[in-house]
């Protein structure tokens, strides 16, 4: 009896603890949301009404009150998030985390990256030539972050204290460089440049010119893919480890963009106007979630949908006009280069047989260190740059060699007088609107589009160079100061479509150019497996309604597997050891559902070929770097398996014998049941793909450990894959947790006045322990629809709270 006490006591004790803890801290990390609030910087009274879900609905009298409110109420949802954001984009980590940091990020590298790459730099240099219109708008919205801290102090995100961090104020060019960073994370090409010059160096030109990406446009009439290759290059001279250092300016990015989109028009839709979809993909597992919804109201304006935290406007949702979606464009803006630095000056690079001096820019990084002199202490870097732009290999060590990789980004060289996309919620149709996304040049994306007269369009965003050699797939030696980038594609010739007769259009990160287009437009490209199921579904008789749209995203049907599967299970029946698998996958309907065993015995078992088909080859240090860039290897796997390319079957390592496709299946096959076995148990009734392949729902500031799951949302089964339209990305051979999803899923029906279906996989704020971080993600993972109001009456109907923000006297 004295132990059932004793237990219970410390149960109650438990209970207590964890209910004050709640208690306190939601109470501390509270924010006003009804009565008035008097603010200096405002014109006229400004009012905030919050829904069910907290999501904030803003009406202003004026455009310049409105940008003012906007950056108010997202800095008193998100301040937090707004503070790492811009300490990650300026470089500046370090002031809180020291060296490293205690969340695994490795400070002081990041701080230099981002230095050197620029986005604050550039941010600067943007925001001195920013026309009057732009800059009022960016000047108003961090006015606004501004007047929440210092209106608001006493509310601030009990997080900032946790860190140590206190908020300094906002200026243009903190917002323009997250602009900056954001568009950094929607540019991939650099990866590819840099695998393929490992390949290049491991196996030489023509073998590596094998194994380049093979990218197909399901659209593309001639049935080919893109035309890749290898320009004749030698060896780059750069070191095999300086060429694996160059990775993280690749990774560490939450906000890299993948997502599908798709609109129909009138003839499809149920109620006769167009439908849009957009589901953008991105890491969003870190609570709430790297998206923002807000509604933005003015006599002129009505636009609600989401933007990211930290500048003004709205990058995807509905106007009074315009329905608006976007997906990664994945479009070469960027390009690495071989510099040679002058043997008896490495503070010169040669070009032409001359040398020219470098460009130095001194950098003070600002380190957090409790042993030194008020708390921190300061360390010099420079940053080198060419006529090209920065260096960024030899930056941490002595250079082993006088070769040295610089890097270009086209946003930097196209800046102009507006960011493109604000205007987006002012535009009366589609076409005003691709007037206003021609000036979009940060970021490259796919936008979908649809207007109230019943137009639909689809249009590629950025400027892409026109390159003097034929593509950007591998980094360029440079020998002559001659442009190597001497034009840009034409606006009118860039990507996009209008009121096709099939009547939709849609984007999945595959290739959107065909093989005769006239301009190389990028070596990086999803396979088409999504694209070609949207086909698919929109293919199917009958018109769509919204919850067909719905459910066709959260559709798991896998084509890769389709395609495949079967070739694959008949070689594995062959072998008493991989029949069980076989069957498994016999009988698979294909679908990457969480209560089904296939898809865990298929995804484990692709890993599992590519390493026995290319790691002889690659070596183990490769194989690891190749084997989790899926977008490379993927369908050029699946080609060498159809036509059965035995050279790269054939095992280098067995000179007794040569090894077929069964041979590598089988053993492959081997593999995928001892790991499976392995991990977890015996019976293949517990390989189920949910108990594998979960996501987990965390906060920055306890990831894992003791109290994370207090301050976390849960982990969950999650279907889908990388090649559904659930999309559900996960590190091949590593731990099959999601990494990548659905950070918004979004269907606009134009002929509703009242809402658009929208739900997060978190929530609208990111304090602590707030009702609305986390009251969404059961309906994101369930599939329940929830709702953004848009009409007047239905965002009365459904406010819960009424905030009056008040100009105070004077203004």
């Amino acid at each position: 009896m004295g132990v059932s006490k004793r237990w219970i006591f410390i149960f109650i004790l438990a209970v207590s603890l964890v209910t004050g803890f709640n208690l306190f801290t939601s109470t501390l990390n509270d924010i006003q949301v009804s009565g008035d609030l008097n603010v200096d910087g405002l014109q006229e009274p400004v009012r905030v009404f919050r829904d069910e879900k907290g999501m904030a609905y803003i009406y202003a009298q004026n455009e310049d009150d409105l940008f003012f409110a906007q950056g108010f109420i997202t800095a008193q949802d998100r301040l937090f998030m707004m503070e790492l954001a811009r300490l990650v984009s300026t470089g500046r980590l370090t002031e809180v985390m020291g060296d490293k940091g205690s969340t695994g990020i490795k400070a002081k590298q990041s701080d230099i990256r981002m230095r050197t790459i620029g986005f604050h730099r550039n941010g600067k240099k943007h925001a001195a030539i920013l026309g009057d219109k732009d800059k009022n708008r960016f000047q108003k919205y961090v006015d606004g972050v501004n007047a929440y801290i210092e209106t608001c102090s006493d509310e601030l995100p009990v997080e900032l204290a946790l860190l140590g961090l206190k908020p300094t104020k906002w200026k243009i060019t903190d917002s323009l460089a997250i602009v900056y960073y954001m568009g950094w994370a929607s540019a991939a090409n650099l990866r590819t440049e840099i695998i393929t010059q490992l390949l290049v160096e491991k196996l030489g030109e023509d073998k590596a010119g094998e194994l380049l990406p093979l990218i197909y446009n399901p659209d593309d009439p001639s049935g080919e893919p893109l035309d890749l290759r290898i320009e004749g290059r030698p060896s780059s001279g750069i070191a095999m480890q300086s060429l694996l250092d160059l990775f993280p300016y690749t990774e560490g990015n939450r906000l890299r963009l993948g997502s599908n989109n798709w609109v129909t028009d009138g003839k499809l839709s149920a109620g006769g106007r167009p439908v849009l979809a957009n589901d953008p993909h991105i890491a969003a597992t870190m609570l709430p979630g790297p998206l923002y919804p807000i509604a933005l109201i003015t006599p002129e304006i009505r636009a609600v949908g989401v933007n990211g935290p930290g500048f003004p406007g709205m990058i995807a949702g509905r106007t009074e006009h315009l329905a608006i979606g976007v997906t990664n464009g994945y479009a070469d803006t960027q390009d690495l280069y071989v510099e040679t630095l002058f043997s008896e000056n490495p503070d010169q690079y040669l070009q032409d047989n001359r040398s020219f001096p470098l460009e130095i820019i001194k950098e003070t990084l600002k380190i957090k260190d409790g042993s030194a002199e008020g708390g921190f202490r300061e360390e010099e870097i420079d940053i080198r740059l060419t006529e090209r732009g920065p260096i960024i290999t030899g930056l941490f060590d002595d250079l082993e060699s006088n070769k040295v990789i610089s890097l270009r980004w086209s946003p930097f060289e196209t800046m102009g007088e507006s960011l493109g996309f604000i205007d987006l919620m002012l535009a009366k149709d589609v076409h005003e609107a691709r007037d206003v996304l021609s000036r979009l040049n940060a970021i490259m994306l796919n936008f979908v589009l649809a207007d109230s007269s019943g137009n639909i369009a689809w249009q590629t965003t950025s400027k892409i160079p026109i390159r003097a050699r034929s593509n950007g797939t591998i980094p360029h030696p440079v020998k002559s100061g001659a442009e190597d980038w001497p034009d840009w594609i034409p606006w009118e010739e860039m990507p996009h479509s209008i009121n096709p007769d099939k009547g939709w259009l849609g984007t999945t990160n595959h290739a959107v150019v065909t093989r005769d287009y006239p301009y190389y437009y990028s070596s990086h490209f999803a396979p088409s497996w999504r694209y070609s199921r949207i086909k698919e579904l929109l293919s199917q008789p009958g018109v769509k309604s919204v919850d067909d749209h719905w459910q066709f995203q959260r559709d798991t049907k896998n084509l890769m597997a389709v395609r495949i599967a079967p070739f694959l299970a008949d070689l594995l029946k062959e072998s008493p050891k991989t029949a069980g698998i076989a069957d498994i996958l016999s009988t698979w309907d294909y679908h990457d559902d969480s209560e089904q065993v296939a898809p865990s015995v298929f995804q484990v078992l692709m890993g599992e070929l590519f390493l026995e088909t290319y790691g002889d080859e690659l070596g183990e240090h490769l194989s690891g770097v190749m084997i989790q860039n899926k977008y490379f290897w993927q369908q050029r796997l699946l080609m060498a398996m159809e036509q059965g390319e035995a050279n790269w079957f054939d095992d280098q390592r067995t000179s007794e014998k040569k090894e077929s496709i069964k041979d590598i299946v089988i053993r492959a096959g081997e593999s995928t049941v001892n790991k499976l076995t392995e991990q977890y148990g015996s019976n293949p009734r517990n390989w189920t793909w949910g108990s594998i392949h979960q996501i987990h729902f965390v906060s920055i500031l306890r990831r894992s450990g003791i109290g994370s799951g207090l301050i976390g949302g849960g982990s969950y089964p999650m279907p889908g894959s990388s090649e559904t339209l659930h999309r559900s990305k996960f590190k091949v051979q590593d731990s099959f947790d999601t990494t990548v999803f659905a950070a918004l899923r979004m269907v606009i029906d134009l002929g509703d006045p009242d809402k658009i279906t929208a739900v997060l996989p978190g929530g609208v704020s990111e304090r602590l322990l707030s009702p609305h971080r986390t009251d969404q993600i059961k309906a994101f993972m369930d599939g329940d629809k929830l709702y953004w109001w848009f009409s007047d009456e239905a965002i009365s109907e459904h406010a819960q709270s009424e905030l009056r923000l008040q100009p105070t006297v004077g203004e």
